[in-house]
């Protein structure tokens, strides 16, 4: 029961925060455009909380609270109807438009910024040291007479600063003869290491043959943690969008797609491994939220700035014909996965073995 309810709590707590982060992202940039807000709402449905604040904006707290939304006057009306007066989003100019939609996706990539940062500093940055942990027998390394404990401290003119770095320059190096400055009992010396190859994607990589396992946090100064933080969020979006190819291109992975009970889960258990755990959670799940949003399926963010894109480029708006044609291939698209990320989720769950029995 004390699992289920931490699971709840730390579930609610992540997607209301996350939701909250993305409309304020969208509300921030339509007062900022000069339109009108009149509904600031996180979750869907009857409103179980309200306030109407000085400027018009009604902020609300709904029953369902999987999404929100930010109601502005005049959307999804065209020019020469309602929308033609002051504050009204159809009125607006293209450009105002898509950063208003922007806005959204572009605030949880920035929480995840911020998050990453705020850890960076507080409980530290988890990074591999570069110490070979274990050598792989008949591999280029063992054949280099590189040991398991050896630290390297350079390849070349470049110092390593962790085992990433080491990784970065053997991938770039296939075979090739690199000088190591390495730390060993005490003494440092220089190996020349030939660097095999390996082939990945049809294209050929460096490969040593070298696992580096051991780790440990450090606490990074200000400057160096925003730095920090926009190189790690920029790594979560690279890898966000190989596994997008992956999924695309070769179906990879369609098995791994969670959905609300999936994330639930994983928030409930973060949520057991600790507070650092559980914030971390939060940067990944914020750069998957900006990302997915800017699809350009319609119905999401990157929909709607496909539309605008479509209108820059011809010059006039989308027809309403193509608009609603392309509203219901959206919503095809978005039941299609909900379907299938529900599947998913019932099914690590156990709930579709159980029900499989039953028959």
């Amino acid at each position: 029961m004390l699992d289920l309810l931490r699971t709840i709590l730390a579930f609610t707590f992540e997607i209301g925060l996350l939701i909250f982060v993305h409309e304020l992202g969208h509300y921030l940039a339509a007062r900022s455009q000069g339109v009108t807000v009149e509904t600031f709402s996180i979750g869907f449905g009857p409103a179980l909380l309200k306030y109407r604040a000085k400027s018009g904006t009604v902020w609300q707290v709904s029953a369902v609270p999987l999404g929100g939304y930010v109601k502005m006057q005049g959307w999804g009306e065209e020019k020469g109807s309602t929308s033609s007066r002051p504050g009204s989003f159809g009125a607006a100019p293209l450009g105002s438009k898509a950063v208003i939609i922007a806005a959204g996706p572009l605030a949880n990539l920035l929480l995840a910024v911020v998050v990453y940062a705020g850890l960076f500093m507080t409980a530290g940055q988890l990074t591999t040291q570069p110490v070979l942990s274990q050598i792989q027998p008949g591999s280029p390394a063992a054949a280099s007479h590189l040991l398991a404990g050896d630290r390297v401290l350079a390849i070349g003119s470049s110092p390593i600063k962790n085992f990433v770095d080491l990784q970065q320059i053997v991938v770039a190096h296939p075979d090739s003869v690199l000088d190591f400055t390495i730390a060993r009992a005490g003494k440092q010396l220089m190996l020349p290491v030939t660097v095999g190859k390996a082939t990945m994607d049809g294209t050929e990589i460096g490969r040593l043959g070298v696992v580096g396992t051991e780790s440990s946090l450090k606490r990074l100064m200000p400057g160096q943690a925003v730095a920090a933080a926009f190189q790690e969020t920029g790594q979560q979006i690279s890898d966000w969008f190989a596994g997008m190819s992956a999924l695309v291109v070769q179906h990879h992975g369609l098995r791994d797609l969670a959905g609300p009970l999936g994330i639930a889960q994983i928030s409930g258990q973060a949520a057991a491994l600790g507070v650092v755990a559980m914030i971390n959670l939060i940067a990944l799940l914020s750069i998957n939220l900006g990302l997915v949003n800017l699809i350009p399926i319609p119905i999401l963010d990157g929909g709607h700035l496909l539309f605008y894109a479509v209108e820059f480029l011809i010059r006039r708006p989308v027809s309403e014909q193509a608009r609603e044609a392309g509203l219901r291939v959206g919503v095809a698209i978005i039941l299609s996965l909900v379907m299938l990320v529900t599947f998913n989720d019932l099914t690590r769950l156990g709930a579709v073995a159980w029900f499989t029995h039953l028959l």
